[in-house]
């Protein structure tokens, strides 16, 4: 009998259809399964990850070499720079990144501080911008990185937008986890502090991530007056507290937000 392709897990993905394309969710899945921590794999590492089989992980993989997305060497298999490409797409689509650059550069030579904008990707805050300062995490954060969004000032922001119902979804299939002693990880004490947030329009997130690490942030809507992302200055606690990070930096931070708001409605 073939080897099938499928995995037991595999059942309750998507079945193929229409409006499904088994093939490519597979190629992304490959694609997805290189990171930190596995930046180079063999065939059998891949399809461990993946939960294709040897033979589906190396159909997948030398079509992704074949249109430079992968190269190997001897058994190891390793993404290319041209898998940027795809990331990039999605930024030069929307013109939030160049409209906010500029402003975000002005915001940190006057602040000192570190200033980046997100969007939320289910559970994660996914960095679109960056404009740092000093290195103040231990995280290596760029363009592209992904952070929970329940602990930090972005995600907290842009999921005080949500529906209690997709909130609630949202932690069923991401429990909570404690990062510092300081992280709220009650499903309870987190629907209230978005609710905190959505009254007062701004989020603060004290050490919440990391040790040290405070971060204030506020939303950038579109002419609807969606949240369609978030932009944040962080800096150390030790340095700049957190009640003096509000105090002197929040009507900063807003008028930055404001005009890259207005900018990006106005060329909508």
């Amino acid at each position: 009998m073939p080897e099938s392709e499928t995995t037991p897990a595999a059942d309750t993905a998507p079945r193929p259809g229409d409006s499904y394309v088994q093939s490519f969710a597979r190629g992304l899945a490959v694609i997805r399964s290189f990171d930190a921590r596995a930046p180079q794999q063999t065939l059998t590492e891949v399809a461990q990850r993946t939960g294709l089989t040897r033979a589906g992980a190396r159909r997948i993989l030398l079509t992704l070499e074949g249109l430079g997305y992968v190269r190997s060497q001897g058994r190891q298999f390793c993404l290319t720079p041209r898998i940027l490409d795809l990331g990039f797409a999605y930024l030069s689509s929307l013109p939030l990144w160049n409209l906010a650059e500029p402003v975000m550069e002005r915001l940190v030579e006057a602040l000192k501080e570190s200033c980046s904008a997100a969007v939320l990707d289910g559970a994660d805050i996914v960095y679109v911008l960056r404009v740092p300062t000093h290195k103040i995490m231990s995280i290596n954060l760029g363009i592209g990185s992904r952070l929970p969004a329940a602990c930090t000032s972005m995600g907290r922001m842009l999921l005080a937008e949500l529906e209690t119902s997709a909130v609630d979804e949202l932690l069923r299939q991401h429990p909570l986890v404690a990062h510092t002693a300081r992280t709220i990880t009650d499903a309870a004490a987190l629907h209230a502090e978005l609710a905190r947030v959505r009254a007062q329009g701004w989020c603060l997130v004290d050490q919440e991530l990391e040790e040290g690490l405070v971060s204030l942030a506020v939303p950038i809507r579109d002419r609807a007056g969606r949240a369609i992302a978030a932009m944040n200055v962080s800096g150390q606690a030790a340095r700049t507290p957190a009640a003096a990070m509000v105090a002197q930096f929040l009507p900063r931070l807003q008028a930055a937000a404001a005009q890259i708001s207005q900018m990006l409605q106005a060329k909508a």
